[in-house]
Formats: C-alpha cells, sequence, structure tokens
C-alpha cells in the first residue's frame, strides 16, 4: 500500500508539473503580447503563432489505462491493451508495472510500437496486485496514462464468439460456438425480413457446456422469420471477468418447415434412366442467407450424393429401382427430405436368363444385382448385391433405400424363388444396365393348382373355362404351359383328352362336345421341372332342341309382310317426290282435206284452246265451240267459197247443212264427254297444261 501511495503520489505530482508548466507558458505569451504592442501588428501576430504552436505541440491527449488479461483460465500469456488518440505517425509506448511490496520496484517495458504487447507470466507479477500504466511518446510530447491496479492472475476476457452455429428448435433459436468453459453470453437480436432492420432486444444467459462447445437457448422466437444476432460472453469462475468483444454480426435464416416440393420426368436411354427433378423455390425467409439443394441417389450396388444451387437437377440411375432424397440447407439447419422413388425399368418381353456372369471373373465399374420379387409387379423385398470389390460368401449386409438388406453372399440365395436380375456397368460417368432377366437359382414344381378355376356351359356343344394365374411365390419356377384334360364321366374306359395351353392364358373355350353329357375338367401348371398340382371341376352339356317350325314361318312371314310394307312406302315416296306428267285427250275430227296444196305452206300457229259447255235449245252455230286454230280458218275459207262464189244451187247447201248438222250433233256429244274429265286444256308448243274448273 505505500508503495501505491508513492505511485499515486508520483503521477499526481506529474500531472501538477505538466499543467504549471502550461499556465506558466500561456502567462508568459500573454506577457509578450503586451510587452512587443509597440511592434508592427505582422511581426507580433507571428510571433503569437510560434509561440501557440510550441505551447499546443507541448500536450497531448492521455491513453486509456492499460488492460491485462488471459484469454483462458488455461493459458499462461497474458494481453495488455489501451487506446490512444493521435495524429502524429510516429508513436511510442512504455508500459511500467509495480508490484505492492513494502520495497516498490518499478519495471519498465519500452519502445513498443502498437496499442498492445502480449508477455508472458514470468515477465510479469500475476499473483500479486500490481499498479500499471503506459507512457505514450508523441514527437516531443509525453503522456501517461491512468494506473490500473489489481491481480493480473484473476483478470480473464474470453476471445468473442466465433463461427456461431444456429438452429431452430420449435420457436427457440439454438445457438453455439466453442470454447472450454461455462459463460455468461449477452445476445443481441432483432427482425430481419425483406432488408427492414428493427431495435435491438438484449437478453443475458448462461450457457451450457457441451464440449467442445457452448450453447444457449434463445426461446420464444418466430421460426418462419429471419433474425440478426450478435454475442459477447465473459467467463464465470475468474475474479475478475471482463466482457469479450462484440461477435461479427450473424444473420439466422427461417426454418425450413416443409420439404421441396419435386417433380421427376424419367427417360431411358439405352440401359439408362435419366431422370429430372425439379423443385419450386424455398420462402425468402429461409434463403435469405442462401441455400444449397442436397440430391442423395440410392441403389443397391452404388450410392452419391449431389450439391447444387439451382431448381433443378438431372440424375442418371441404371434399370434397377432408386430412391432419390432432396433436402433444402440453409444456415439454420435442413428441410424434410423430399423422397422420389424411381421404380425399376419394367419391360414386357422378359425372358428366362440364359446366361449370367456368376462364374465369371467381374472387371472394375461391375456390378450384379438381384432383386427377390415378391408379385407381378416387380417390387423387390431383398436384393443381392455383387462387384469386383466385395466377391466373397462372407455376408455383408449393407442398409438400401427400402430398408431391407443388400447381401454379397449368393450363398443366401433361395431355392425355388424369382429373381430379377441385372448387370450394371459405368459407361461415360454414368450407371447402365447390360442385361435383365428373370433368374432361378433352382427350379421345381408349382405348389399350388390354378386358382378360381371355373367352367361355364350354356350350350349343347361347347363350354368356356377360366383361372387365374399361379403367383410368383409358389411357381417355383419358369412355368411353360397349362395342361388341360377332359373325359366324359360315363365313359371312364376311354383315356382324357388333353391339350397344352400358352402360360399366359387365364381362359380357354372347348368346342366339340356331346349333348347332354357330364365331363370332368383338370387343369395343372407345368414347368421344366414337372406338373403341379391340378384343379378339378365338372360340367353337363345342355340337351339339343329340335328346330321349331312355327317360330322359323312366322320369321318368314313378317319378312314377308315387312318387304311388302317397305314396297308400299317406297312407292309412295316416289309419287310425292315425281309426279306422274298428264297426257294430253284429244277429239278425234275427221276434217275435209284441203283442196288447194296453197293451205300446207301455211306456217303453224299456236292459239289457246276453250271448252265451253253447249246449251241445246239454242242454235248448233252459237253453241259450238270456237276452234281457233288453222282448221277454222280453212273451213271457213270452204264455207266462203262454196256460199259466196260458187255457182251451185241451194238444194245442194242444204243437203250440205243437213249432213254437217249430224256431223255438229255428234261433234257436241264427244265435247260432252271430254268437259266431264278436262275442265280446261291448254295447248302450246306440244305441251298440254291443265287449268283448274274455277277459271271457267
Amino acid at each position: 500500500m505505500t508503495f501505491l501511495g508513492n505511485t499515486n503520489q508520483l503521477c499526481e505530482h506529474r500531472l501538477a508539473s505538466w499543467a504549471l508548466l502550461h499556465s506558466v507558458m500561456i502567462i508568459f505569451l500573454l506577457y509578450l503580447m503586451e510587452t512587443f504592442q509597440h511592434l508592427s501588428s505582422l511581426n507580433g501576430y507571428v510571433i503569437f503563432l510560434l509561440l501557440a504552436t510550441i505551447s499546443k505541440g507541448s500536450a497531448c491527449e492521455p491513453p486509456s489505462s492499460p488492460l491485462c488479461f488471459r484469454q483462458d483460465e488455461d493459458k499462461d500469456v497474458y494481453i495488455c491493451e489501451w487506446d490512444f488518440n493521435t495524429t502524429e505517425t510516429e508513436v511510442t509506448f512504455d508500459f511500467y508495472f509495480n508490484d505492492s511490496s513494502e520495497i516498490a520496484s518499478k519495471y519498465k517495458i519500452g519502445d513498443i510500437k502498437e496499442n498492445h504487447i502480449e508477455l508472458g507470466e514470468e515477465r510479469l507479477i500475476v499473483t500479486l496486485r500490481v499498479d500499471m500504466w503506459v507512457e505514450a511518446r508523441a514527437g516531443k510530447s509525453i503522456c501517461t496514462s491512468p494506473i490500473w491496479s489489481g491481480i493480473l492472475q484473476h483478470t480473464v476476457k474470453y476471445e468473442p464468439p466465433q463461427n456461431i452455429n444456429v438452429s431452430w428448435l420449435r420457436n427457440n433459436l439454438s445457438l453455439s460456438w466453442e470454447t472450454k468453459y461455462p459463460s455468461l453470453a449477452e445476445v443481441w437480436f432483432r427482425k430481419y425480413q425483406n432488408h427492414e432492420k428493427e431495435s435491438w432486444e438484449k437478453r443475458l444467459m448462461n450457457t451450457t457446456n457441451e464440449a467442445p462447445k457452448q450453447k444457449l437457448l434463445v426461446v420464444n422466437l418466430l421460426k418462419n422469420t429471419a433474425y440478426q444476432v450478435q454475442i459477447r460472453q465473459r467467463s464465470i469462475q475468474a475474479a475478475t471477468a471482463l466482457w469479450s468483444n462484440w461477435s461479427p454480426v450473424v444473420i439466422v435464416p427461417a426454418e425450413f418447415e416443409k420439404p421441396p416440393l419435386v417433380r421427376s420426368t424419367t427417360t431411358l436411354l439405352n440401359g439408362t434412366q435419366q431422370v429430372n427433378l425439379t423443385w419450386e423455390r424455398m420462402p425468402q425467409a429461409a434463403v435469405i442467407r442462401g441455400v444449397t439443394y442436397i440430391v442423395d441417389v440410392t441403389q443397391p450396388c452404388k450410392k452419391k450424393s449431389h450439391n447444387t444451387k439451382q431448381n433443378s437437377y438431372t440424375v442418371y440411375v441404371s434399370y434397377s429401382a432408386a430412391n432419390i432424397t432432396v433436402i433444402a440447407r440453409n444456415a439454420a439447419g435442413l428441410s424434410p427430405p423430399a423422397v422420389v422413388h424411381v421404380p425399376a425399368a419394367s419391360a414386357p418381353d422378359l425372358k428366362t436368363c440364359d446366361k449370367t456372369m456368376l462364374d465369371k471373373k467381374l472387371k472394375n465399374k461391375t456390378c450384379l444385382e438381384f432383386y427377390e420379387l415378391q408379385d407381378a409387379d416387380l417390387i423387390p423385398e431383398r436384393v443381392w448385391c455383387l462387384t469386383s470389390k466385395n466377391r466373397t460368401n462372407k455376408r455383408k449386409e449393407i442398409n438400401n433405400y427400402s430398408g431391407s438388406t443388400c447381401s454379397v453372399s449368393i450363398t443366401d440365395m433361395k431355392n425355388y424363388t424369382r429373381y430379377l436380375y441385372f448387370e450394371h456397368k459405368i459407361h461415360d460417368g454414368k450407371p447402365q444396365t447390360g442385361k435383365m432377366c428373370l433368374y432361378y437359382k433352382k427350379e421345381g414344381v408349382p405348389s399350388k393348382e390354378p386358382q378360381n378355376f371355373l367352367t361355364v356351359s350354356d350350350t349343347h356343344d361347347s363350354a368356356d373355362l377360366t383361372w387365374k394365374q399361379i403367383s410368383y411365390e409358389h411357381l417355383h419356377g419358369f412355368l411353360t404351359h397349362y395342361k388341360l384334360c377332359t373325359v366324359k364321366i360315363n365313359s371312364q374306359s376311354k383315356p382324357p383328352e388333353c391339350i397344352n395351353i400358352s402360360a399366359s392364358a387365364t381362359k380357354h373355350h372347348l368346342k366339340d362336345l356331346t349333348p347332354a353329357t357330364k365331363y370332368n375338367v383338370t387343369l395343372a401348371g407345368v414347368t421344366q421341372t414337372g406338373e403341379g398340382p391340378v384343379a378339378m371341376q365338372s360340367f353337363t352339356t345342355l340337351r339339343e332342341k329340335p328346330f321349331n317350325v312355327w317360330i322359323s314361318f312366322g320369321l318368314l312371314l313378317g319378312f314377308f309382310l315387312f318387304s311388302i310394307f317397305c314396297t308400299v312406302v317406297l312407292k309412295r315416296i316416289k309419287i310425292k317426290l315425281f309426279p306422274p306428267v298428264p297426257k294430253p285427250v284429244m277429239p278425234d275430227f275427221s276434217l275435209r282435206p284441203p283442196e288447194s296444196e296453197d293451205m300446207w305452206e301455211r306456217k303453224e300457229e299456236v292459239h289457246e284452246v276453250t271448252l265451253h259447255k253447249l246449251v241445246p235449245e239454242q242454235k248448233p252455230v252459237s253453241e259450238a265451240t270456237v276452234l281457233k286454230g288453222e282448221w277454222d280458218d280453212e273451213a271457213g275459207q270452204q264455207v266462203e267459197k262454196d256460199g259466196c262464189c260458187s255457182g251451185e244451187s241451194d238444194d245442194e247447201s242444204s243437203s250440205l247443212a243437213s249432213g254437217d248438222d249430224t256431223l255438229r250433233k255428234a261433234d257436241l256429244k264427244n265435247l260432252e264427254q271430254v268437259e266431264t274429265e278436262l275442265a280446261m286444256l291448254i295447248y302450246r308448243n306440244g305441251l298440254v297444261f291443265d287449268v283448274k274448273s274455277e277459271l271457267l
């Protein structure tokens, strides 16, 4: 304590000396200004600036008190640091410390170029209370910092948290960083969404030690929102614990609540399945610091992982089944996986394996694969894999995509079990399937008969048979055909008639059977090893019935009536569409031949012909029909010649008149008959047109 008091007195004396010197210089400056008043103003101003500059350069701002600490309780190196503000380019520091013993010992470390220094504990006094200060020399000025007192061994200042890992646990944010000892942490955080920054919130909490990391949990946050976080820490074990510097600001993205929505399309390319994957973008708050998509491809013979930052990816797999998982990863964690199952490529013409590579030496990048089939849909139950690297009889199980096992021991394969055989190789960096066929390690006869064997006989000479195929697990070999046998029950002495039916058939039609006869039918599946159990059914054909004459006669009569009806209908339709054209009815008039040939030279004239009904009481001449035509003109001319121009007597005229009367009566009778059939006839250009009687 005596040394500390002496040191404080020394510092006070130095500060008082600097203050006294500064005051003296100011008083001296004022005295000079009063003394040299008689000098010119310019010379006085220059002297004033010179003295002011000297006064200003003689003082500086003192540095802060030095802090010496360890960055860990186990370290023996101390870091001493202080702050100093100056515009000088060349600044040196002298670091002083002394102990608190009765005989004060002053230690100095000089010519320090930086405002910090690292010292081993052997160069310091760490177990006793010490006083420390710093002198800064900037140009011609010397500045002394305040004194710091304390025990260095008790002073610890942790490094700021680095490499902070963040993850979401429901609505709680988990923060962790590397450090050895538990500490008290101060966490500042604020929302960071769409680049909108809010005010900081502060929480003080203790960390939990899970070596080599410290963890703390910030509760009651919004996991679908991005945050900014910064942390500082201090020791909870040291007597004098100093806060560390603040960590860099960490942006915490939101949590992935849903897996990526993945769509896939598969294309077969010469033994390879090209799978094109696309998925939608994740929420903006979750990808604020970037996102990486992990595409894992799992096949029994191969497992590979791919990383991409795009929203699409193309992978290549062999013809065997594969599982593809897509996971989004950001700084806060992983999304739930999106699983895409790629089934084994279906081949419609799968055949029996004629030869395999089981007895051959496998080359590099070659893999044999055997799928144990559960049913006809090629769903594998177990998988056996064989490569050039793991070809051994020692059993080795590998977890594959379906949770089952992939064994390399071919001796573990079962007898009488169907397998789907693949031969894979790597071509141009892509998996390629060279062969795909069905394989039996050992064949046998079917263990079951065809199921649901049914017979139906609806006629007197035939029957229909139906059944279901034998399931793969009961075939015990490749089915070559079905054996169908029929035998009459009444004639047991005759051997059954047997035929072979295709292995893919599920129905058959029996024909040429005997009417009213009972039959026994058996059906059995046949493999290369032999014939399996048989399925048996019985049926009886119907009796043959004579042909019904009355039914046939009724059908014939119905056909005849139907044909007559159709004929009548067709005729009526024809009459409606094409009505008949009426023929003109011309009365037979006997006309006198013309006496002169000049009459024939006249051209034909066409006139309308009108028929009027005659009234008997009137004179024949007036009641006669006036015919306007060529023959009327000629008759008129003949009468005119006879009556006027000829020299005949009256007797001849009277006889001619009586003959004409007889002729006219006959003509009138004919005209009355025509009137009853035609009301009016129009004769023009050789055509006859019917005009209705209402016009008369």
